[in-house]
């Protein structure tokens, strides 16, 4: 996030103000959410206190700020996303294991169709209510800022960690709304860290790109517990764990206490337009020379501290990067200017929800069912434990490798490839998911997954903010993925359907889905390569209307502007 130049005493350039107020993310501000599902969304300033510049505070502190929100992100942002690490630990704990009939007892199944049913519902409404969220978690950092926010969130975690420790102790059925609260907490805590990129400008692109990796890697939590419970023999039982994670939520609230700031730092364009404008009409009512001498010393003192935290980069040479990378998007544009309700009625809008809703719940039934899949397809319980070993490791590990690759394509290809690559690697993945008896398809399988899925998610918010443009972005972007988050309440009836209409078969399941996606995504990809194809055109047309003439060197002035000068042609 740089674009600044040193002028004159200090001052910032006006046309880096104009580029942060107008123009699409930069590759490295787009990725600030990765593929998190409440999307791409930056916390404005709060109304109450107005944020503070990062220059006010020192150095030491905001890396200090930086490195513990990467620490807490890690242990909490999004840990229920490891639920097919902890469900073998479930299971063996025999949570559930009372929905069981007296036959599959008798069987001996590793879990019973009412017990899959309950523990996949506990993760489906994590999932689900992970999406939802945004609304009123975007509402409470408005209004309150980002350390009330993370408060919020220690509370949800603690809430989540108690219901889960005293599960058993509990009259009613306390592991969905745990497993809920869990859920809440992580995105509160996360999104309300996005402001500590404003501490380094020129380095936010390495800043969110670490609290996105924390993220990711945060899923990994559940792995090393269910690693730890197997080591001891189950000696380590949720209860001891989850009593003794409450010591991540109390870490967040000393350090949201004692460390973090109170409110967002300031934005790029703020810091500018705060420098741009500080006060020059009060300056100039003040009738003391002297006074008027110490508020212009003091302003571009800011200034010139301002240029100095946001770097040397000329905005130019910035803007004509963006400007290039919004060409070769080949949709950038479409429709902004457009309101919220007109850019939802639109088929961009239409078609892009309904991809979301589909491969969402692709992803999110395959997370919950990976080890029931797998045991049905390979038919083998033992190769199953470890297809869902190996896509534990692999699901927070393909996370974190594949962000550089991702900015890579997003910033290099039209948008119209990357949807096409999309359905692509999607349909490649559905095609695996139907293959029986092959180790080597299972592991192809999981290895694509996870570099699908971060790319998928940074997909949509990339292709909504050049679509939709950022004034309806919240709104537009938000709608998308609540809608696809309450629509993953599917998955109950896609794993009833599984039990017992195909008898624990999940080939016609997947088949289903991955007839549903692709069709859905070709239909897309059409849309959107046509569009970019005529906006390209009438961008061409109107570029051709309003070129200007020149004229011919040495031609006669007098006889180019002569009236009707080509009807003497020939005849003089």
């Amino acid at each position: 996030m740089e674009g600044y130049n040193r002028r004159g005493s200090g001052a910032v350039s006006p046309a880096a103000i104009e580029h942060y107020r107008s123009n699409s993310p930069s590759g490295s501000e787009r990725r600030k959410l990765s593929y998190h599902p409440t999307g791409e969304w930056e916390p404005p300033a709060t109304t109450q206190d107005v944020p503070a510049g990062a220059f006010q505070v020192s150095k030491t502190r905001r890396i200090l700020q930086v490195a513990v929100a990467v620490v807490y992100c890690l242990l909490a942002a999004g840990i229920v996303f490891g639920y097919a690490a902890i469900k073998p630990v479930l299971v063996e704990e025999g949570v559930y294991r009372d929905k069981c009939t007296q036959d599959e007892l008798d069987e001996g199944v590793w879990v019973c169709y009412e017990q899959e049913l309950r523990l996949n519902l506990m993760f489906t409404t994590a999932a689900v209510s992970t999406n939802v969220a945004a609304l009123p978690i975007g509402t409470v950092l408005d209004r309150y800022g980002p350390r009330i926010a993370s408060m919020v969130g220690c509370v949800f975690l603690t809430i989540g960690a108690l219901f889960f420790a005293f599960a058993e102790n509990i009259p009613f059925d306390a592991y969905i709304p745990a497993y809920l609260f869990l859920a809440l907490g992580g995105p509160f805590v996360f999104i309300s860290s996005f402001q500590l990129s404003n501490t380094f400008p020129q380095h936010s692109g390495l800043i969110l790109a670490l609290l996105t990796g924390a993220f990711d890697t945060s899923s990994a939590i559940f792995l090393m517990y269910r690693l730890i419970y197997q080591k001891t023999n189950g000696w380590f039982t949720p209860k001891k764990f989850f009593l003794l994670y409450l010591i991540v939520p109390a870490f967040i609230l000393v350090v949201q206490l004692f460390i973090m700031p109170k409110d967002s730092y300031k934005t790029v364009g703020e810091l500018v337009k705060a420098v741009e404008t500080d006060d020059q009409a009060a300056e100039d009512e003040i009738e003391d020379e002297e006074q008027r001498t110490r508020r212009r010393e003091h302003r571009e003192s800011a200034a010139s501290e301002v240029t100095t935290l946001l770097g040397a980069k000329g905005a130019d040479k910035q803007q004509a990067a963006e400007e290039a990378k919004a060409e070769k998007s080949g949709v950038w544009g479409a429709l902004h200017g457009q309101t919220a309700l007109q850019q939802i009625k639109s088929p961009w809008f239409v078609l892009i929800t309904l991809f979301t809703v589909v491969q969402m719940l692709r992803i999110n039934y395959f997370v919950a069912t990976v080890r029931t899949q797998a045991t049905e397809l390979l038919h083998s319980h033992s190769k199953a434990v470890q297809v869902n070993e190996f896509f534990d490791v692999a699901l927070p590990l393909g996370g974190v490798i594949s962000v550089p690759f991702i900015g890579l394509v997003l910033d290099h290809t039209s948008t119209p490839f990357v949807l096409g690559l999309l359905v692509a690697i999607a349909t490649t993945i559905g095609i695996l998911g139907v293959i029986p008896n092959a180790m080597w398809a299972a592991y192809a399988n999981i290895i694509l997954f996870v570099l699908y899925r971060p790319f998928y998610y940074t997909a949509v918010s990339d292709y909504s903010a050049k679509v939709f443009g950022f004034a309806t972005f919240g709104k537009v972007y938000g709608l998308i993925i609540c809608l696809a988050g309450l629509l993953n309440f599917i998955q109950q009836g896609l794993d009833a359907l599984t039990h017992k209409t195909f008898h624990n078969d999940p080939i016609p399941v997947n088949i289903m889905l991955l007839s549903v996606a692709f069709v859905v995504g070709v239909v897309l990809v059409g849309f959107v390569t046509r569009k970019s194809y005529t906006m390209h055109r009438d961008k061409l047309v109107e570029e051709a209307e309003d070129a200007r003439e020149v004229l011919m060197p040495d031609a006669p002035a007098e006889e180019v502007n002569r009236e009707h000068g080509h009807q003497t042609y020939g005849t003089e």
